[in-house]
């Protein structure tokens, strides 16, 4: 171990929680001003396993989808609710929605155990009525709950013909 890590150890182990998160915001900027995108990539991938450590993704995971999809109020004020209302030419937000979030959830609901599905599944579900009607005419909702519903009772229909696969 050098002096530098010797000396970082010592003054770290006396910080309060606040201390840290305060240097670190001040010294992030510092520490990537010179590393290139591709530095900062690498060093993310090095260090995400020792980030994760302890954490349960299955717990994890949909709680970070409803932040970013609706913010922790609910009320669109999440990453997705702040990016949807940028400029109309940035096609991310649409990206997101259309295809990463999917895909997210139908990547991970089949990782948590069956008993939380259901409290994990209800929030999305909810904030996805919720949200999405907002802003309609009545006429716009009462399509946009019929589509919803739609999608409910044909992805019962395919999950019984594939034994609780569902196909999208």
């Amino acid at each position: 171990m050098s002096i530098m890590e010797q000396m970082m150890g010592l003054m770290m182990g006396r910080m309060s929680k606040e201390d840290k998160e305060a240097m670190m915001d001040s010294m992030m900027e510092k520490f990537f001003a010179d590393i290139t995108p591709e530095e900062k990539q690498k060093m993310m991938t090095d260090m995400m396993p020792k980030m994760m450590e302890g954490m349960n993704m299955s717990d994890t995971m949909p709680k970070m989808m409803m932040t970013m999809m609706a913010g922790k109020d609910g009320e669109g004020s999440g990453m997705m609710g702040n990016m949807v209302g940028g400029a109309p030419s940035n096609r991310m937000p649409e990206m997101m929605l259309e295809t990463m979030m999917p895909n997210c959830i139908a990547m991970m609901l089949p990782k948590i155990d069956v008993a939380k599905r259901e409290q994990i599944a209800t929030p999305i579900l909810s904030a996805l009525v919720k949200s999405g009607v907002q802003g309609m005419s009545n006429e716009q909702e009462v399509a946009y709950r019929q589509t919803l519903e739609k999608a409910l009772t044909s992805g019962m229909q395919n999950a019984s013909v594939n034994h609780g696969e569902t196909k999208p």
